[in-house]
């Protein structure tokens, strides 16, 4: 068989899954390479495990409730060990899904680390494949410090092959993992601390929102330490770790440390010096808005490019350039703007658009119109633990256009896909008054804001 392709594609995961299959049902001969488990971070180490667990932690508060609701039940906690179990066998079912989904296109599958021996041509276990088009989409790595000990923590990858639920819990970072993991394993009683370099976390949120996280964590049990910065990590002969951060403080008798504090391109192993394409100051690749790279037959998607790093986001923008490249659609591409997201936090948030503070900034303040409500959602009318919901609309102009819908609480992250929509349609908040509420529900509290 010919080592040349149509399209080449750099990295198994959401993004070039999506685009190998979308040019070879165009009719390009596809092949696809990857040096690790087929479906990238998202679906082994990331968002599909990751949502499990965090199902996980909701059913067991939805548990704590059920004494309210009259149900004589108590929660006497889970097997860690069993959910593993059965989480594993979905993942695993899910790439074998992913190997039948590409034999059934016709892209070859081609196993090994890639590297470029030039612009046309990659090498793969000694083995040299060349294509008309190649696509890097090898996505991002955890980072962890250069501290000394800090190869006694643990990533995302390594969360999700423990084997036993953590007793007491240091999570390292401010991002979306961190207070992901944080909410989850306090949920499933774990005694959780976060260590966070400044002041609040989620700096890219709405500062309502972030607000409303922060008070329900503490409120939780989530033990929250700012301004830390880390000095070492000790590891004793019982395994128990000691973390010292500042100039004199320390925390003791911990069994996990997790580092959340951020992610890097995953460029390294391919030896892009051969190429001529172009880095930025951070080490992402450049990319157009057309997803081109500085080599003309050169073309990057997902997190290594830096750009709005969500699965989605990804596969969106492989398919679109598949449609350029292959189906004669000369103006495809993807539309980074007003993209929503949802952080699977306790409770969630769900997020489109502008943030207050970055609408002010970029229109005005006079410009600019808030509209908010904080209440609480009907599931606790009748039990003794009260968690809010907060909506949040920003909206500007005369017209009220809608720039920014921000939603924490209860389903806050299946009520934003909707509201998405109207965003990106350009919807005005007349819009949202001239649609009639459902009710009883959280999500009417949007369409009835004054």
């Amino acid at each position: 068989m010919s080592n040349h392709f149509d399209y080449l594609v750099i990295g198994g995961g959401s993004g070039g899954i999506a685009s190998a299959r979308r040019a070879a049902a165009h009719g390009a001969r596809t092949a696809i390479i990857e040096n690790a488990s087929i479906g990238g971070t998202c679906v082994n180490v990331g968002c599909v495990p990751k949502k499990v667990m965090w199902n996980t932690a909701s059913i067991a508060e939805v548990l704590h409730l059920a004494k309210d609701y009259g149900f004589d039940a108590d929660f006497k906690g889970f097997d860690w060990g069993a959910l593993k179990q059965k989480r594993d066998t979905y993942v695993e079912r899910l790439n074998d899904i992913y190997h039948r989904d590409l034999d059934a296109s016709e892209v070859t599958e081609i196993t090994g680390t890639a590297h470029f021996k030039d612009a046309r041509t990659v090498v793969v276990n000694d083995q040299s494949y060349s294509a008309e088009h190649i696509l890097i989409a090898t996505g991002s790595t955890p980072v962890v410090p250069d501290l000394p000990g800090a190869e006694h923590g643990i990533t995302n990858a390594g969360f999700f092959e423990l084997e036993k639920q953590p007793k007491h819990t240091v999570i390292v970072g401010s991002g979306y993992i961190a207070v992901e993991f944080a909410g989850l394993l306090q949920s499933l009683g774990t005694r959780v601390t976060m260590l966070l370099r400044g002041e609040f976390f989620l700096r890219n949120f709405d500062a309502s929102i972030r607000e409303v996280l922060i008070e329900e964590m503490i409120k939780a049990g989530v033990h929250i330490q700012t301004s830390s910065n880390i000095r070492s990590i000790d590891k004793d002969s019982n395994g128990q770790l000691t973390i010292h951060y500042n100039e004199e403080e320390s925390l003791g008798h911990i069994d996990t440390l997790i580092w959340a504090i951020g992610r890097g391109p995953l460029t390294a192993p391919l030896a892009l010096a051969n190429t001529g394409v172009r880095l930025d100051s951070n080490g992402y690749i450049e990319t157009d808005r057309w997803q081109n790279t500085s080599v003309n037959n050169i073309y990057a998607v997902g997190d290594v490019t830096g750009r709005t790093a969500l699965t989605p986001v990804a596969i969106a923008a492989g398919r679109k350039l598949a449609e350029r490249l292959f189906a004669g659609q000369k103006d495809a591409r993807l539309d980074y703007d007003n993209i929503a997201s949802v952080v699977f936090s306790h409770p969630p948030i769900g997020t489109v658009g502008l943030t207050e503070e970055a609408a002010r900034e970029k229109f005005g303040e006079s410009a600019v119109r808030i509209y908010e409500s904080r209440f609480i959602n009907m599931l606790f009318a009748i039990t003794g633990q009260k968690s809010p919901t907060l909506v949040k609309l920003v909206t500007v102009g005369d017209q009220e256009k809608i720039v920014g819908c921000h939603i924490i609480g209860m389903a806050a992250d299946e009520i934003i896909q909707g509201f998405a929509v109207a965003v990106k349609m350009g919807a005005l908040k007349r819009d949202l008054d001239n649609t009639v509420a459902i009710h009883p529900t959280a999500a009417e509290e949007l369409v009835t804001l004054r």
